[in-house]
């Protein structure tokens, strides 16, 4: 088992610790957080045990799984990639596109391991569906959640939108030629609201919309390609598969046949996989464990949390 110990305990950081405690990958050792107050509540209420800095949590333990504020990504993980750790970083990876990179080629150079938290990866939802998706050609999401102050630091796009970024990279092979966007800051003093037009050189468009001051929470992807529409309901942890084939001759009573203007028949059908139960942090954590142990490259790499975060900032950019 791979000893882990946690950095930052605040919400996502306790949910970290539980999941670590039940994984069968870890042994989880204990966490740092700088609030000495906050920290030393959680101590007394769980029983976790309490490192008193950072350094002496890394020297513990062989995974730092990092949970702070995206601000302090790059400095706590430096610290502990050039300590030979392997780390695991909530996204967005860094602020910045250079820090990210710097920590690729420090992992690269140290001989470690990285995961990115692009949980939705882990969504049983979109697990079911991921290899049912070949060469989309527009794609269509949908992230709104109600106001929340926690997370209202960053734009939207890093808090919210970065997880449909990261998804579409995932299965769109193809470089990004051109970004449109625009952003609307209506509570925060950063956008709360915003829509992205991302097109592909190989012609695919994505059209994302992420938001935090809805009245319900949503979490939709659509993917068109030929000959098939798939649907991920993030939220639900739903998914839908409709496909097109040529009808057959005699096609039965309750084939559904559509015929175009040149009088090709074809038969729409539905292909919907099983959808697992599954807890997502869980699995992410634990395939990270297992990267570790067989020597293979995580299922979210450092370098496609560095890409997320590079289109993210492509986004932002386009804000006026």
């Amino acid at each position: 088992m791979l000893k882990a110990g946690i950095l930052g305990a605040g919400h996502l950081g306790k949910i970290h610790l539980r999941l670590l405690e039940q994984s069968e990958n870890y042994q989880l050792i204990g966490f740092f957080d700088p609030n000495e107050k906050h920290a030393k509540a959680i101590t007394e209420e769980f029983g976790y045990q309490q490192f008193n800095s950072l350094q002496e949590l890394i020297d513990a333990v062989d995974v730092v799984d990092i949970v702070t504020p995206t601000f302090a990504h790059f400095d706590v993980a430096k610290q502990a990639i050039e300590a030979g750790k392997h780390v695991f970083i909530e996204k967005p990876i860094t602020n910045t596109v250079a820090e990210a990179e710097e920590l690729i080629a420090l992992a690269k150079k140290h001989n470690v391991k990285g995961q990115v938290g692009h949980v939705e990866r882990f969504n049983p939802a979109y697990t079911a569906v991921a290899s049912k998706i070949d060469n989309p050609m527009f794609i269509e999401a949908h992230r709104l959640a109600e106001f929340n102050p926690r997370g209202t630091d960053v734009p939207v796009v890093l808090d919210l939108m970065i997880h449909d970024i990261d998804a579409i990279l995932s299965v769109v092979h193809s470089e990004v030629k051109n970004i449109s966007a625009s952003g609307v800051s209506v509570i925060s003093e950063t956008p709360d609201i915003a829509n992205a037009r991302i097109e592909f050189e190989n012609g695919c468009v994505a059209n994302l919309t992420a938001s935090r001051i809805s009245l319900k929470n949503m979490r939709k992807a659509r993917f068109f390609q030929k000959d098939a529409y798939i649907s991920i309901d993030f939220f639900e942890k739903k998914c839908e598969v409709v496909k097109m084939k040529d009808a057959p001759k005699e096609p039965d009573d309750f084939a559904m046949i559509l015929q175009n203007a040149e009088g090709i028949k074809k038969q729409i059908y539905f292909d919907n996989p099983d959808v697992p139960s599954n807890n997502a942090i869980l699995d992410e954590l634990d395939t990270f464990a297992l990267a570790i142990q067989n020597d293979t490259t995580p299922i979210v790499s450092l370098t496609q949390g560095k890409k997320a975060l590079e289109i993210a900032l492509r986004v932002i950019a386009c804000f006026k």
